[in-house]
């Protein structure tokens, strides 16, 4: 059987070997698949293929290694090299006499490296109690992004410890500049404060933004996997710290201002309060306080009404504190003296069918005596005299209707009228100071004139090395002559006795007017302010100070504002080393009415 078999197979072999050399030389074995056909072209594809990847890979090489090796140097560079920033300490903000007012400390920054970390829920737990956060909050910072989060930035040195101490991987901490305000709420408004990238966003902080950035340097180093140092590579550049601002601003005395004018809010329930203080022989502001204020350290939960610098921004009818520049006027154009007799009509009289009122019922009153007892008949009387166009330039020339050119944000320039539009009615209201607008630090802005002598001067809020030239509006005649009414309406006979001060001769004006509400006024929402001189022969200061919406029964300019500007003024002069000029006498009193004894007199009682 066996050999049966092997003579079939010795056959096939055989015929099929005859057929193939019947119609060719090459012999195939009896496979179908092997017996197929190759045509000549495909190995010459195969060839063709490896050779193009050779050049491909050829070409490649030469991209990475010749033509584009700057790109994939620089990206291995990212892998392991880093550049640093070399934080710049930002500017000093100091006060005249160069105390600190805002300065730049080191503080710890927290961040870290969540697909780095492996911490517990009870040692997160622990983490979020140390940085002063719900463990809500922390799991979402880590779950913004796996490579880098800011856990808490600035935080306190106890901290900072607080977090070391818990050793949990992928938790690291850096040093950046926070800011530091030593006088905290009393200078906030004047000094401002910064973002947590130390950006100005408030006061003096944004105002010198560029002089007090500085610029931050670089450093190139080598980090390993978990973000620590291993080396330096190069050169760093150094950072250039930023320029110190000296401001005119006295720190004591701004204390002061800040604090007698809240215990005045605070005594009268007041709804805010604003004060101001000019040098008048160097046009320097030594106080700018408002209240209620912040800590610029910590501003959770502000409101704008703690943020709002109301002496800068806040405008409102300036009232009878506009009366001794419509008397000025009337002096100096020769159409009256300080003697001359006024008819204030007992009280009241009509301006184009309106009705204006005094407080008094007076029949006469000289020109000083219009002005010490804050008459609006006789003030319309003096206005009326004269056109329109000259009391429009004289308000223009102390500032109304002008912003003031004051190197700080927010200040405005409030509303005054052309005068082409002043109907008899618009004149007669503008004289005692309605149908106008101002701020505050206008108003105080406006009284140097009467300081001195005549002469508009610039104000500025960073320290002078000599006094400003000013700009002549007036005669010093006539500026002297108003000084000495302003002093006559701070006595025991005029609106502001309250005004008095122990040691000083003082004048000034007060101002009382009901609050705009719509289209209307209000009929029991007060404003109240007082703005005066002092010493008045020789004067130093301008000291300005407005009370909003007094809740008392006291809501006048001379029971609100008027004792305010007498405690600052005493303790401004005395900081300033300004000689008394008012003789001091001790007198034993048995009893006395409070408005009876002058300020000046040391009352003692038995």
């Amino acid at each position: 059987m066996l050999s049966r078999l092997q003579s079939a197979l010795k056959g096939a072999f055989t015929k099929t070997r005859a057929r193939g050399q019947g119609k060719r030389s090459v012999s195939y074995v009896t496979s179908p698949l092997l017996a197929s056909k190759t045509p000549p072209w495909r190995s010459k594809f195969i060839v063709a293929i490896v050779g193009c990847a050779f050049l491909v890979l050829i070409g490649r090489a030469v991209f990475v290694q010749i033509v584009g090796s700057r790109f994939y140097i620089q990206e291995g560079e990212k892998r392991y090299a880093h550049t640093m920033d070399v934080p710049a300490s930002r500017g000093r903000i100091t006060d005249r006499n160069g105390q600190l007012l805002a300065t730049s400390v080191a503080s710890p920054s927290i961040w870290a490296i969540p697909k780095d970390m492996d911490a517990t829920r009870e040692q997160r737990r622990k983490l979020a109690k140390v940085l002063t956060l719900t463990p809500e909050e922390l799991d979402a910072r880590l779950a913004d992004n796996p490579r880098f989060v800011w856990l808490r930035r600035q935080v306190d040195d106890a901290q900072g410890k607080g977090v070391q101490a818990l050793g949990l991987k992928g938790v690291h901490e850096t040093r950046e500049y926070r800011r530091r305000y030593p006088e905290g709420e009393a200078a906030a408004h004047v000094v401002g404060f910064t973002s947590v990238e130390d950006r100005g966003l408030e006061g003096v902080e944004l105002a010198f933004q560029r002089d007090l950035q500085g610029q931050s340097g670089s450093r190139a180093v080598v980090k390993d996997r978990l973000g620590r140092v291993i080396e330096d590579i190069g050169e760093p550049t150094d950072a250039v710290h930023g320029r110190d601002v000296q401001l005119s601003i006295d720190a004591k005395i701004q204390h002061v201002a800040f604090q007698r004018l809240k215990d005045a809010v605070l005594t009268h329930r007041a709804k805010s309060g604003s004060a101001v203080v000019i040098d008048v022989q160097t046009g320097e502001v030594l106080a700018l306080a408002n209240y209620p204020s912040y800590d610029p350290t910590d501003r959770k939960n502000l409101s704008g009404a703690q943020l709002r610098n109301r002496a800068l921004t806040d405008t409102f009818e300036p009232g009878s504190t506009v009366k001794p520049f419509v008397a000025a006027l009337a002096l100096q154009s020769g159409r009256v003296t300080p003697q001359t007799e006024i008819d204030v009509s007992r009280g009241s009289m009509q301006v184009s069918g309106f009705t204006i009122r005094d407080s008094g019922n007076h029949k006469k009153l000289t020109v000083a005596e219009v002005v010490q007892k804050s008459s609006n008949i006789g003030t319309v009387r003096l206005a009326m005299q004269m056109p329109p166009r000259e009391m429009w330039e004289l308000y223009s020339q102390i500032g109304f209707g002008q912003k003031p050119e004051l190197q700080f944000p927010g200040a405005v320039s409030g509303r005054l009228r052309p005068h082409k539009t002043w109907r008899p009615i618009v004149q007669a209201t503008m004289s005692y100071g309605y149908g106008l607008s101002a701020s505050l630090f206008q108003i105080a802005r406006a009284y140097p004139v009467f300081a001195r002598d005549g002469e508009v001067t610039p104000v500025t809020m960073l320290k002078q090395p000599k006094p400003m030239p000013g700009v002549r509006v007036m005669d010093a005649k006539t500026a002297r002559e108003v000084r000495q009414m302003l002093q006559m309406a701070a006595t025991v006979d005029g609106t502001a006795r309250h005004a008095l001060t122990m040691g000083y001769s003082v004048g000034g004006k007060t101002g009382t007017a009901f609050k705009q509400e719509g289209d209307g006024y209000s009929k029991d929402k007060y404003r109240s302010w007082f703005v005066g001189i002092a010493p008045i022969n020789n004067p130093r200061v301008v000291v300005a100070v407005m009370v909003d919406e007094p809740g008392t029964k006291q809501h006048t300019g001379g029971d609100v504002a008027a004792p305010v500007f007498s405690q600052v003024v005493q303790q401004a002069l005395r900081i300033m080393n300004v000689t008394p000029d008012v003789e001091v006498k001790p007198q034993y009193v048995t009893q006395a009415p409070a408005a009876a004894v002058p300020p000046d007199v040391v009352k003692v009682t038995h």
